[in-house]
Formats: C-alpha cells, structure tokens, sequence
C-alpha cells in the first residue's frame, strides 16, 4: 500500500518530534501520546461521519482496549508492548464485530444512542465489579519491548515512538480504505442509501466493515493511552469521554485522514491551557472553543488548510 504525500509529510513531522523529544518536557510527550491515542479513536468517527452516522459510545471500545491491556499485564503477566496492543485491537474487534451485527441495521439517532447505551452498560458493569478496581480501576505496570525494559528517562519516549509507529500504520491503511471501491461507498450511503442498494451494494455490510474497523482503532488507542497513563478505570466508558471524541472530531474535521490528529493535537493544547488558567471552568473554555470552530469553522481545521492549498493554486 502506497503512502501519499501527506501522510509522508506528516511521517517526516513525527520523526523530526521523536528526534526533538529527549529535550521535550515530560508533560509534552505526555500529552503528544495521549493527543495520538485520542486521534486513533477519532479516526474511526470519521469514517462514521463519512456514511452519514455518529456514535455517541465509541468510548466502549477505547475502554475495552484499556482493561484488555490491564488483564494482560495482571492475569499473564504480558508486558510486551506489541502484545498488548494486539490483544487490545482483537478484543475490540471481536466486539465490535459481534454488535455490529445490530447496529449495522440503524441509522440516524438510534446508531448513535444504541452505542452510547452499550458504552454505558460496560461503565456499569466495571464501576460494579470489585475484582477489576470497581471505580477505582488499577495500575498498569511498566511496559517492555521485545524483553527490553526501557530505563525511566526513556520511557516516554518509547511510548512516544512507538505511539507514532501505530499512528502512521493506522493512517495508512484508512487512507487506503477510503480510495478503495469499499470507501468510496461511504459517501454513497451518506447521500442515498436506497440508490446504492438498488446498485448492487450492501450498506449494512459496508457499515458493519467500518465498525469493526473503528472498533479496533479504538481498541488501539485505548491500549496506547493506558500504557502512557499507567492506570485504567470504567471512567475510560463513560459517556464523557464519548463526548470528548465527538468534540475532536468537530474541532479537526473529515476532509483527510490527517484531520482527527489535527484536531486531538488542538484539543490536548486547549485542555491542559484551560484546566491549567482555570482548574474549575475549564469546561466552559473548551465549550466555547467549539462554539466558536462551529460557527467560524464548519467544516472543521483542516478546512484552513484546504483553503491555504486553494490560495497556494
């Protein structure tokens, strides 16, 4: 699969960061890696949006990739940290592909509030379940890399590295996906579903593809920030947190690939700005930034940089 010129751009970014990032504070690199993990989710709702839906509980697969990571590491004692992604993408998967059996049938507002509710009940059943934490989750202990421990000033970095080796996989093949006849059909059941169907395409099938496909980048970004953080809770399901992914997915915009990461970066520079002014209305602040991309930004940040390629031509 080809890279296009962006993502390689974007590529050559992400190595010139990795190469700054020893001289990065650690609260950058923390809030980079989590920035990442965040935009993985997002790029799933994306490819939602793309077909005209919305998921109010993606947030149920970032968990479910969190507390797979968890087991791992507490029940057999992986801490590889390949192994856990891998685990934490096939548990989201699996799932994801199971309900998508259902939520392959709806549209509209029922899409979206069956996924908030399954979101919801997974938070109900951890907040309840005293061997994993209940509200109080567990910690995640240190990671390792093909049996190589990293020594604590690395560690970081590590996660950073290898936090940006998944991005630019990730991006890769949802880049690819959406030039394929398979998402380009997006596009097709987002303006007329009937008319596809009567060409000969399944949309429900195309929609049960793409949640699988979100499921397991959400998975991915849910392993990845709870190796950054060290700790997991059901928090990780609640409702909010699905609200913080449809709030990056407005600020960044669906016109690239590029867009959610954009919009995660932007997100994470805005919140750690807010809470640090104003640790009680920090709320409000990130309420009235999204208010204010709505209205002067419709289509999202990265519609500024359409229009700086336009005025470039």
């Amino acid at each position: 699969m080809s890279i296009d010129k962006p993502i390689f751009r974007f590529a050559v970014f992400l190595g010139c960061l990795l190469l700054a990032s020893p001289w990065l504070p650690q609260w950058a690199m923390f809030m980079i890696t989590i920035a990442g993990a965040n935009g993985m989710v997002v790029l799933g709702l994306m490819l939602f949006l793309r077909a005209g839906l919305v998921s109010f509980g993606q947030a149920l697969y970032f968990c479910v990739g969190a507390y797979a990571t968890g087991l791992m590491t507490q029940m057999f004692k992986f801490t590889d940290i390949f192994v856990l992604l891998i685990s934490a993408g096939v548990m989201s998967g699996v799932l994801a592909y199971i309900l998508g059996f259902l939520l392959a049938k709806y549209r509209a507002i029922f899409f979206g509030l069956l996924s908030l509710a399954f979101s919801m009940i997974l938070y109900g059943l951890l907040a309840k379940t005293e061997a994993l934490g209940s509200t109080d989750g567990f910690n995640i202990p240190a990671i390792t890399i093909l049996g190589w421990l990293p020594p604590q000033p690395l560690v970081r970095v590590t996660i950073l590295a290898v936090t940006f080796a998944v991005m630019l996989l990730c991006l890769t093949f949802v880049n690819g996906l959406l030039r394929s006849p398979r998402g380009l059909l997006l596009t097709a059941i987002r303006d007329n579903e009937i008319r596809t169907e009567y060409m000969g395409a399944s949309a429900q099938r195309t929609i049960h593809l793409i949640y699988v496909i979100a499921g397991v980048l959400a998975g991915l970004g849910g392993a990845l920030a709870a190796v950054a953080v060290g700790h997991i809770d059901p928090a990780m399901a609640f409702w909010t947190t699905s609200g913080e992914f449809i709030f990056i997915t407005i600020l960044g915009g669906i016109g690239s690939v590029l867009a959610p990461f954009l919009g995660s970066m932007v997100f994470g520079v805005i919140h750690t700005v807010a809470f640090a002014n104003s640790p009680n209305t920090w709320q409000m602040m990130i309420g009235l930034a999204l208010i204010a991309v709505i209205l002067l930004l419709p289509d999202g940040l990265w519609s500024l940089v359409s229009r700086m390629k336009k005025a470039r031509a």
